[in-house]
């Protein structure tokens, strides 16, 4: 379990590393949010959100049991949920982009969403999963 916390701590220091890098290099203001908040740019974005976050949740739970009682591959979770959250971040980047006043900040979002999917994927591409949680003995 260690090395899942150590490995979740250096992803969330890469991804604060590369915003400030693109915040230099891009001349993107830092805007004042509060922690775990999540700010819509339009009604639209809002609307379009919550659909893809109840759609979300269907299939997390639908998963969840086949995943239980039917023995599915954790993997194919795993999969399954770097798409709806790639289509989630997708989403808000497109809205930051192209109806926010701060479209640079789509930048930032998009970033985060390949850091995010890579290391997801990288988790299911190399199987790593049993060596960041560890088996039991």
């Amino acid at each position: 379990m260690g090395k899942l916390l150590l490995s979740l701590a250096v992803l969330f220091i890469v991804i604060f590393l590369v915003k400030v890098l693109l915040r230099k290099i891009f001349h993107i203001e830092k805007r004042k949010k509060e922690f775990f908040s999540y700010s819509h740019v339009n009604s639209l974005h809002r609307k379009v959100d919550w659909v893809i976050r109840i759609g979300s949740m269907i299939v997390y739970l639908i998963f969840f049991y086949k995943l239980i009682y039917e023995d599915y591959s954790l993997n194919l979770m795993l999969g399954i949920m770097l798409i709806l959250f790639v289509l989630q971040m997708a989403v808000q980047a497109f809205f930051e982009w192209r109806y926010s006043e701060h479209p640079k900040e789509a930048i930032l979002t998009a970033s985060e969403m390949a850091i995010l999917a890579l290391a997801i994927g990288a988790v299911i591409w190399f199987d790593l999963l049993n060596f960041l949680i560890g088996t039991p003995n």
